[in-house]
Protein backbone atom coordinates (compact mmCIF):
# COMPACT_ATOMS: atom_id res chain seq x y z
CA UNK A 1 0.00 0.00 0.00
CA UNK A 2 1.14 3.46 -0.39
CA UNK A 3 2.81 4.92 2.41
CA UNK A 4 0.11 7.41 4.23
CA UNK A 5 1.46 10.60 6.08
CA UNK A 6 -0.10 11.20 9.61
CA UNK A 7 -3.72 12.11 9.58
CA UNK A 8 -4.16 11.06 5.78
CA UNK A 9 -7.03 12.74 4.13
CA UNK A 10 -9.60 10.90 2.08
CA UNK A 11 -13.01 10.54 0.64
CA UNK A 12 -15.76 8.28 1.28
CA UNK A 13 -16.03 7.44 -2.55
CA UNK A 14 -18.58 9.27 -5.04
CA UNK A 15 -17.77 12.73 -6.16
CA UNK A 16 -20.56 14.99 -7.27
CA UNK A 17 -21.32 14.24 -11.18
CA UNK A 18 -21.77 17.29 -13.67
CA UNK A 19 -24.66 17.62 -16.25
CA UNK A 20 -21.86 15.75 -18.89
CA UNK A 21 -21.36 12.81 -16.47
CA UNK A 22 -25.39 12.50 -15.52
CA UNK A 23 -25.63 12.49 -19.66
CA UNK A 24 -23.31 9.98 -20.08
CA UNK A 25 -24.29 7.70 -17.22
CA UNK A 26 -27.74 8.48 -18.46
CA UNK A 27 -27.02 6.71 -21.89
CA UNK A 28 -29.18 8.89 -23.83
CA UNK A 29 -27.08 10.17 -26.54
CA UNK A 30 -26.31 8.18 -29.41
CA UNK A 31 -22.99 7.19 -28.92
CA UNK A 32 -20.49 4.16 -29.83
CA UNK A 33 -18.99 2.29 -26.84
CA UNK A 34 -15.63 3.63 -27.49
CA UNK A 35 -17.07 7.50 -27.54
CA UNK A 36 -18.31 6.68 -24.62
CA UNK A 37 -15.66 5.33 -22.91
CA UNK A 38 -13.07 8.06 -24.12
CA UNK A 39 -16.12 10.77 -22.44
CA UNK A 40 -15.80 8.72 -19.17
CA UNK A 41 -12.05 8.55 -19.30
CA UNK A 42 -11.79 12.05 -20.23
CA UNK A 43 -14.46 13.13 -17.29
CA UNK A 44 -12.65 10.86 -14.83
CA UNK A 45 -8.90 12.27 -15.28
CA UNK A 46 -10.69 15.25 -14.41
CA UNK A 47 -12.30 14.79 -10.91
CA UNK A 48 -9.01 13.06 -10.22
CA UNK A 49 -6.65 16.21 -10.55
CA UNK A 50 -9.06 17.92 -8.88
CA UNK A 51 -8.54 15.59 -5.81
CA UNK A 52 -5.50 15.96 -6.09
CA UNK A 53 -5.05 19.82 -6.56
CA UNK A 54 -7.14 19.80 -3.18
CA UNK A 55 -4.25 17.91 -1.65
CA UNK A 56 -6.00 14.54 -0.37
CA UNK A 57 -3.87 11.81 0.08
CA UNK A 58 -6.34 9.14 -0.86
CA UNK A 59 -8.35 9.30 -4.10
CA UNK A 60 -11.14 7.73 -6.17
CA UNK A 61 -12.48 7.76 -9.56
CA UNK A 62 -15.64 9.54 -8.34
CA UNK A 63 -17.88 6.57 -8.87
CA UNK A 64 -18.92 7.62 -12.17
CA UNK A 65 -18.23 4.70 -14.11
CA UNK A 66 -21.69 3.53 -12.35
CA UNK A 67 -25.14 3.84 -12.05
CA UNK A 68 -25.53 4.29 -8.22
CA UNK A 69 -23.66 2.75 -5.37
CA UNK A 70 -25.48 0.09 -5.33
CA UNK A 71 -26.56 -0.32 -8.70
CA UNK A 72 -23.49 -1.60 -9.46
CA UNK A 73 -24.10 -5.22 -8.09
CA UNK A 74 -26.00 -5.59 -11.82
CA UNK A 75 -22.81 -4.74 -12.91
CA UNK A 76 -21.44 -7.81 -11.85
CA UNK A 77 -24.21 -10.38 -12.07
CA UNK A 78 -27.07 -11.16 -13.95
CA UNK A 79 -30.71 -11.34 -12.10
CA UNK A 80 -31.71 -7.92 -12.24
CA UNK A 81 -34.57 -5.48 -13.15
CA UNK A 82 -34.29 -1.71 -13.65
CA UNK A 83 -37.50 -0.70 -12.83
CA UNK A 84 -38.74 2.77 -11.04
CA UNK A 85 -39.59 3.07 -7.16
CA UNK A 86 -43.17 3.21 -6.57
CA UNK A 87 -42.25 5.55 -3.83
CA UNK A 88 -40.60 8.33 -5.46
CA UNK A 89 -40.37 7.37 -9.05
CA UNK A 90 -36.59 7.04 -9.03
CA UNK A 91 -34.78 4.83 -10.75
CA UNK A 92 -35.21 0.99 -9.09
CA UNK A 93 -32.72 -1.91 -9.28
CA UNK A 94 -34.53 -4.91 -8.09
CA UNK A 95 -34.00 -8.53 -8.35
CA UNK A 96 -35.90 -10.81 -10.22
CA UNK A 97 -34.00 -13.85 -10.88
CA UNK A 98 -31.38 -15.96 -9.39
CA UNK A 99 -27.78 -14.45 -9.49
CA UNK A 100 -25.40 -15.64 -12.57
CA UNK A 101 -22.10 -13.85 -13.10
CA UNK A 102 -22.03 -10.51 -15.84
CA UNK A 103 -18.99 -9.12 -15.56
CA UNK A 104 -16.59 -9.94 -12.41
CA UNK A 105 -13.70 -7.01 -12.55
CA UNK A 106 -16.15 -4.17 -13.12
CA UNK A 107 -15.14 -2.44 -10.38
CA UNK A 108 -11.40 -3.66 -10.79
CA UNK A 109 -11.33 -2.35 -13.93
CA UNK A 110 -12.19 1.40 -12.37
CA UNK A 111 -9.18 0.26 -10.51
CA UNK A 112 -6.99 -0.44 -13.43
CA UNK A 113 -7.44 2.63 -15.41
CA UNK A 114 -7.10 4.82 -11.74
CA UNK A 115 -3.79 3.67 -11.28
CA UNK A 116 -2.72 5.60 -15.30
CA UNK A 117 -3.54 8.70 -13.76
CA UNK A 118 -2.67 8.62 -10.26
CA UNK A 119 0.50 7.59 -7.50
CA UNK A 120 -1.79 8.18 -4.21
CA UNK A 121 -3.26 5.95 -2.70
CA UNK A 122 -6.97 4.60 -4.43
CA UNK A 123 -10.00 3.88 -2.73
CA UNK A 124 -12.28 1.58 -3.92
CA UNK A 125 -15.49 0.57 -2.91
CA UNK A 126 -18.64 -1.80 -2.73
CA UNK A 127 -21.98 -2.28 -1.58
CA UNK A 128 -22.64 -4.60 1.40
CA UNK A 129 -24.44 -7.57 0.74
CA UNK A 130 -27.58 -7.24 3.53
CA UNK A 131 -27.93 -3.35 1.95
CA UNK A 132 -28.53 -4.83 -1.23
CA UNK A 133 -31.15 -6.92 0.98
CA UNK A 134 -32.89 -4.12 2.28
CA UNK A 135 -32.80 -1.91 -1.17
CA UNK A 136 -33.40 -4.84 -4.24
CA UNK A 137 -35.16 -7.30 -2.49
CA UNK A 138 -39.25 -7.01 -3.46
CA UNK A 139 -41.34 -9.16 -1.87
CA UNK A 140 -44.15 -9.38 -5.11
CA UNK A 141 -41.39 -8.85 -7.58
CA UNK A 142 -38.47 -11.10 -6.05
CA UNK A 143 -39.70 -14.15 -3.92
CA UNK A 144 -39.75 -16.39 -6.76
CA UNK A 145 -36.41 -16.36 -7.37
CA UNK A 146 -35.26 -15.88 -3.62
CA UNK A 147 -38.36 -16.52 -1.19
CA UNK A 148 -36.42 -14.00 1.74
CA UNK A 149 -34.45 -11.17 1.85
CA UNK A 150 -31.82 -13.25 3.46
CA UNK A 151 -31.54 -15.77 0.80
CA UNK A 152 -30.65 -12.94 -1.88
CA UNK A 153 -28.20 -11.19 0.50
CA UNK A 154 -26.32 -15.07 0.62
CA UNK A 155 -26.10 -15.06 -2.93
CA UNK A 156 -24.62 -11.66 -3.23
CA UNK A 157 -21.96 -12.88 -0.97
CA UNK A 158 -19.66 -14.90 -3.27
CA UNK A 159 -20.67 -12.30 -6.26
CA UNK A 160 -19.04 -9.48 -4.12
CA UNK A 161 -16.45 -11.81 -2.44
CA UNK A 162 -14.84 -12.54 -6.22
CA UNK A 163 -14.90 -8.38 -6.75
CA UNK A 164 -12.84 -8.09 -3.41
CA UNK A 165 -10.26 -11.08 -4.69
CA UNK A 166 -9.98 -8.98 -8.01
CA UNK A 167 -10.01 -5.72 -6.18
CA UNK A 168 -7.05 -7.33 -4.15
CA UNK A 169 -4.73 -8.28 -7.63
CA UNK A 170 -5.59 -5.05 -8.91
CA UNK A 171 -3.69 -2.40 -7.07
CA UNK A 172 -6.07 -0.97 -4.77
CA UNK A 173 -4.98 0.17 -1.70
CA UNK A 174 -8.72 0.50 0.30
CA UNK A 175 -11.77 -1.65 -0.24
CA UNK A 176 -14.39 -0.17 1.06
CA UNK A 177 -17.81 -2.09 1.72
CA UNK A 178 -20.49 0.64 1.83
CA UNK A 179 -22.63 -0.29 4.72
CA UNK A 180 -25.18 2.65 5.94
CA UNK A 181 -27.69 -0.44 6.67
CA UNK A 182 -25.77 -1.47 9.91
CA UNK A 183 -25.78 1.67 10.74
CA UNK A 184 -29.09 2.56 11.00
CA UNK A 185 -29.63 0.31 13.54
CA UNK A 186 -28.19 2.89 15.98
CA UNK A 187 -31.87 4.72 15.38
CA UNK A 188 -34.25 3.93 17.76
CA UNK A 189 -37.15 4.41 15.37
CA UNK A 190 -35.64 1.79 12.66
CA UNK A 191 -34.73 -0.53 15.47
CA UNK A 192 -38.58 -0.98 16.48
CA UNK A 193 -38.92 -2.06 13.35
CA UNK A 194 -37.31 -5.27 13.68
CA UNK A 195 -38.07 -8.18 15.94
CA UNK A 196 -34.85 -8.67 16.84
CA UNK A 197 -32.79 -5.56 15.38
CA UNK A 198 -29.13 -7.07 17.22
CA UNK A 199 -30.00 -10.31 15.31
CA UNK A 200 -30.65 -8.39 12.08
CA UNK A 201 -27.38 -5.87 12.65
CA UNK A 202 -25.56 -8.97 13.72
CA UNK A 203 -26.56 -10.97 10.11
CA UNK A 204 -25.00 -7.86 8.45
CA UNK A 205 -21.83 -8.12 10.37
CA UNK A 206 -21.45 -11.68 9.20
CA UNK A 207 -21.87 -11.28 5.61
CA UNK A 208 -19.35 -7.85 5.36
CA UNK A 209 -16.98 -10.41 7.47
CA UNK A 210 -17.56 -12.90 4.41
CA UNK A 211 -16.24 -10.57 2.20
CA UNK A 212 -13.11 -9.65 4.38
CA UNK A 213 -11.78 -12.69 5.75
CA UNK A 214 -8.45 -13.55 4.56
CA UNK A 215 -7.78 -10.32 1.93
CA UNK A 216 -4.40 -9.68 2.95
CA UNK A 217 -2.08 -6.81 1.71
CA UNK A 218 -4.95 -4.18 1.37
CA UNK A 219 -6.82 -2.35 3.94
CA UNK A 220 -10.36 -3.67 3.93
CA UNK A 221 -12.62 -0.62 5.41
CA UNK A 222 -16.28 -0.35 6.08
CA UNK A 223 -18.34 2.47 5.67
CA UNK A 224 -21.06 3.47 8.24
CA UNK A 225 -23.37 6.45 7.89
CA UNK A 226 -27.25 7.28 8.81
CA UNK A 227 -28.16 7.58 5.36
CA UNK A 228 -26.84 11.27 4.08
CA UNK A 229 -28.21 11.08 0.71
CA UNK A 230 -31.89 10.24 2.45
CA UNK A 231 -31.00 13.78 4.99
CA UNK A 232 -29.69 15.80 1.93
CA UNK A 233 -32.95 15.37 0.31
CA UNK A 234 -35.46 15.39 3.12
CA UNK A 235 -36.74 12.31 3.24
CA UNK A 236 -35.19 11.06 6.50
CA UNK A 237 -33.30 12.05 9.28
CA UNK A 238 -32.01 9.35 11.04
CA UNK A 239 -29.89 9.58 14.35
CA UNK A 240 -28.90 7.60 17.45
CA UNK A 241 -25.56 7.10 18.83
CA UNK A 242 -22.93 4.38 17.74
CA UNK A 243 -22.96 2.89 21.46
CA UNK A 244 -26.67 0.78 20.29
CA UNK A 245 -24.29 -1.18 17.47
CA UNK A 246 -20.87 -1.46 19.18
CA UNK A 247 -21.27 -5.00 19.69
CA UNK A 248 -21.66 -5.59 16.27
CA UNK A 249 -18.64 -3.14 15.41
CA UNK A 250 -16.36 -4.80 17.54
CA UNK A 251 -17.22 -8.10 15.70
CA UNK A 252 -16.37 -6.71 12.32
CA UNK A 253 -12.92 -8.04 11.08
CA UNK A 254 -12.52 -5.10 9.19
CA UNK A 255 -9.13 -3.23 9.71
CA UNK A 256 -10.69 0.29 8.89
CA UNK A 257 -14.11 1.51 9.73
CA UNK A 258 -15.46 5.52 8.88
CA UNK A 259 -17.49 6.78 11.15
CA UNK A 260 -19.83 9.95 10.57
CA UNK A 261 -19.34 12.32 13.33
CA UNK A 262 -20.85 15.88 11.82
CA UNK A 263 -24.94 15.18 12.53
CA UNK A 264 -26.51 16.51 15.34
CA UNK A 265 -27.51 13.29 16.13
CA UNK A 266 -24.03 11.28 15.83
CA UNK A 267 -23.85 11.24 19.16
CA UNK A 268 -20.96 10.87 21.58
CA UNK A 269 -17.10 10.89 20.41
CA UNK A 270 -16.27 8.61 23.61
CA UNK A 271 -17.76 5.22 21.86
CA UNK A 272 -14.46 5.48 19.64
CA UNK A 273 -12.82 3.83 22.85
CA UNK A 274 -14.83 0.72 22.44
CA UNK A 275 -13.34 -0.17 19.41
CA UNK A 276 -10.83 -2.88 18.98
CA UNK A 277 -7.36 -1.25 19.41
CA UNK A 278 -6.05 -2.71 15.91
CA UNK A 279 -8.95 -0.65 14.07
CA UNK A 280 -8.31 2.49 12.52
CA UNK A 281 -10.90 5.23 12.07
CA UNK A 282 -11.97 7.00 8.69
CA UNK A 283 -13.28 10.15 11.18
CA UNK A 284 -16.25 11.82 9.77
CA UNK A 285 -15.34 15.63 10.38
CA UNK A 286 -16.34 17.15 7.40
CA UNK A 287 -19.98 18.01 6.32
CA UNK A 288 -21.16 16.62 3.16
CA UNK A 289 -24.36 18.33 2.80
CA UNK A 290 -24.73 21.28 0.27
CA UNK A 291 -24.39 24.38 1.09
CA UNK A 292 -22.31 23.87 4.54
CA UNK A 293 -18.55 24.58 4.02
CA UNK A 294 -16.74 23.63 7.72
CA UNK A 295 -14.02 25.99 8.41
CA UNK A 296 -10.59 24.96 8.46
CA UNK A 297 -10.85 25.44 12.72
CA UNK A 298 -14.20 23.93 13.31
CA UNK A 299 -12.63 19.87 11.34
CA UNK A 300 -9.56 20.60 13.68
CA UNK A 301 -11.66 20.32 16.71
CA UNK A 302 -13.78 17.69 15.55
CA UNK A 303 -10.61 15.93 15.14
CA UNK A 304 -8.90 17.03 18.38
CA UNK A 305 -12.13 15.76 19.81
CA UNK A 306 -11.32 12.67 18.52
CA UNK A 307 -7.95 12.15 20.02
CA UNK A 308 -8.97 12.20 23.42
CA UNK A 309 -9.86 9.03 22.71
CA UNK A 310 -7.81 7.57 20.04
CA UNK A 311 -3.82 7.73 19.26
CA UNK A 312 -3.11 9.86 16.07
CA UNK A 313 -2.12 7.25 14.16
CA UNK A 314 -5.02 5.48 14.40
CA UNK A 315 -7.32 8.61 12.41
CA UNK A 316 -8.03 9.45 8.76
CA UNK A 317 -9.94 12.68 7.87
CA UNK A 318 -12.70 12.05 5.79
CA UNK A 319 -16.13 13.67 5.06
CA UNK A 320 -18.93 11.72 6.91
CA UNK A 321 -20.35 10.37 3.46
CA UNK A 322 -20.21 10.37 -0.34
CA UNK A 323 -20.35 13.46 -2.57
CA UNK A 324 -23.26 12.33 -4.27
CA UNK A 325 -24.85 10.59 -1.75
CA UNK A 326 -28.06 8.88 -4.42
CA UNK A 327 -28.28 9.07 -8.10
CA UNK A 328 -30.60 12.46 -7.96
CA UNK A 329 -28.02 13.98 -5.73
CA UNK A 330 -27.11 17.77 -6.59
CA UNK A 331 -23.85 18.92 -5.26
CA UNK A 332 -21.75 21.59 -6.78
CA UNK A 333 -18.60 20.31 -7.45
CA UNK A 334 -16.94 23.55 -6.67
CA UNK A 335 -18.02 23.95 -3.51
CA UNK A 336 -16.66 20.22 -2.69
CA UNK A 337 -13.06 21.24 -3.54
CA UNK A 338 -13.97 23.73 -1.18
CA UNK A 339 -14.58 21.42 1.72
CA UNK A 340 -11.67 19.28 0.66
CA UNK A 341 -9.05 21.82 0.68
CA UNK A 342 -10.08 22.81 3.93
CA UNK A 343 -9.95 19.29 5.44
CA UNK A 344 -6.54 19.34 3.90
CA UNK A 345 -5.20 22.29 5.34
CA UNK A 346 -6.79 20.84 8.72
CA UNK A 347 -4.71 17.58 8.50
CA UNK A 348 -1.74 19.97 7.85
CA UNK A 349 -1.97 22.26 11.05
CA UNK A 350 -2.95 18.58 12.53
CA UNK A 351 0.61 17.11 11.54
CA UNK A 352 2.25 20.20 12.87
CA UNK A 353 0.79 19.64 16.47
CA UNK A 354 0.81 16.37 16.68
CA UNK A 355 3.66 15.03 14.33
Amino acid sequence: MNSLPLFPTSIIGSMPRPAHVLELIAGEADRTDADYRAHMEAAIRDVVAMQEEAGLDVVSDGEWWRKSYIGVIAELANGFELSQNPADGRPWTIVVDRLSPRQPGFIASEVEYLKTLTGRAIKATLPAPALLGERMWDREKSSAAYPTREDFVRDCVPVLRREVELLQQSGASIIQVDDPHLCLFVDDQVRAGYENPDQAADFSVDMNNQLIDGIEGVTMAVHLCRRAGARARGEADHAGGFEKIMPQLGRLRAGHITLEFTTPGAGEMSVLKQLPEDVEVGLGCVSCLPGQIDSVATIVERVEAALEYLEPGRLTLNPDCGFAPGSAAEVSIEEVFAKLQNEVEAARQLRETYG
